[in-house]
């Protein structure tokens, strides 16, 4: 027998549950498939709660359900390190591949601005994102690429580079938010075999 569906969305560094892709998922399976167990966690600020929140998450699920992620930005981070723990397939957008280096300039107060919730990024958090690092990925063709090369955020070349492997969606122009995500949430589901 089939093991029931489980999609897994993670967002963003000071996004949430509430942002517009993660939006666009949920509808997606609201209207077409709602069989599928959606799950689209707040994560914790912190590079190692959110690591761990995640690690006895899917260890409490992966034998039940078929667990497909999605993961944007440092979500993708986060879903690529699963991926390499679990062996879920992940569909990466505009995905973070050295956060480590980015973050370093947002050390000190931070407020997210879905949630209002203010904490202190501090260097031990960068130290915390760089211990979860996967260099080179177990199984490429577990991962799908979706990135936009007009992302302002981060250097699209990185994510390019370290799926080369794997399926790649790569768009001209765009933005980090990953412009007309709304053409996606479909494939997306049929590629994690959901």
């Amino acid at each position: 027998m089939n093991k029931p569906s489980m999609l897994l969305y993670l967002h963003g560094f000071n996004s949430s549950p509430n942002s517009h892709k993660a939006n666009l998922i949920r509808e997606y399976c609201q209207q077409y498939r709602p069989d599928i167990t959606l799950v689209i966690p707040q994560l914790p600020h912190f590079p190692k709660r959110a690591s761990d929140y995640l690690d006895a998450f899917i260890s409490n699920h992966h034998r039940d359900y078929n667990i497909g992620l999605v993961g944007s930005s440092l979500g993708g981070y986060l879903a690529t390190w699963l991926n390499d723990k679990y062996g879920c397939r992940a569909v990466v957008v505009n995905p973070a591949v050295r956060p480590f280096e980015l973050l370093v300039d947002y050390l000190g107060q931070q407020t997210n601005p879905y949630t209002n919730q203010s904490y202190v990024l501090e260097e031990k958090h960068i130290l915390e994102l760089k211990a979860l690092e996967i260099t080179r990925l177990r199984s490429p063709n577990d991962f799908w690429l979706l990135q936009q090369q007009g992302d302002e955020v981060l250097d699209y070349r990185q994510a390019v580079d370290k799926y080369k492997h794997s399926r790649s969606t790569i768009e001209e122009l765009g933005d980090h938010s990953f412009v007309g995500f709304e053409r996606y949430p479909q494939q997306i589901v049929e590629f994690l075999a959901l």
